[in-house]
């Protein structure tokens, strides 16, 4: 995802390296624990990346069945309703950001709960400028390395706590 618009508000960065499955889990929990409501999360990252993975553990630790949780790709949109509601997009399929709009997908930015939106450099045009943005690259079956881009104040304030986190690292 593109960071160099001048429009943004300043940024924070953080890496996060998970060598299996259940620091996945925990990621999701704090990220669950520290996001407010209202908040947009943009995941980034190829076919495999763990994009739905980490959502899944989200959304566990909010409190939603994770057999509800799965990839939006064919619907576009899910919301799962647990302790905060959870809106799980998919951008993949997509022609272009229009369409994105078309679906009032920007509505869903001022509700209460959690926008998580996969693919969303496909439509980073329609996001709102302050975000949470989290690339994945995996680096083996079960290990990826988690870059987050916190963009505005709560954003910020959020990757803070999530800093508590072992593992949380700041770039060089």
């Amino acid at each position: 995802m593109a960071t160099a618009n001048a429009n943004l508000p300043q940024m924070k960065q953080a890496i996060f390296e998970s060598h299996g499955e259940a620091e996945t889990e925990s990621l999701g929990a704090a990220l669950a624990a520290v996001l407010p409501n209202g908040s947009v999360v943009a995941l980034d990252g190829a076919l495999g990346a763990g994009k739905t993975r980490l959502v899944q553990a989200i959304a566990a630790a909010s409190g939603v069945d994770r057999q509800e949780c799965v990839s939006p790709t064919f619907v576009l949109i899910h919301e799962y309703a647990g302790r905060r509601p959870i809106f799980h997009f998919d951008a993949y399929r997509l022609r272009d950001e229009d369409e994105f709009v078309e679906l009032g997908a920007e509505e869903y930015f001022d509700r209460d709960g959690l926008v998580l939106i996969e693919w969303a450099e496909r439509i980073e045009r329609s996001l709102p400028n302050d975000r949470l943005e989290i690339r994945i690259r995996p680096l083996g079956a079960t290990s990826r390395r988690f870059e987050f881009t916190a963009w505005g104040a709560d954003y910020e304030q959020a990757l803070d706590a999530l800093a508590r986190l072992p593992g949380i690292t700041s770039p060089q």
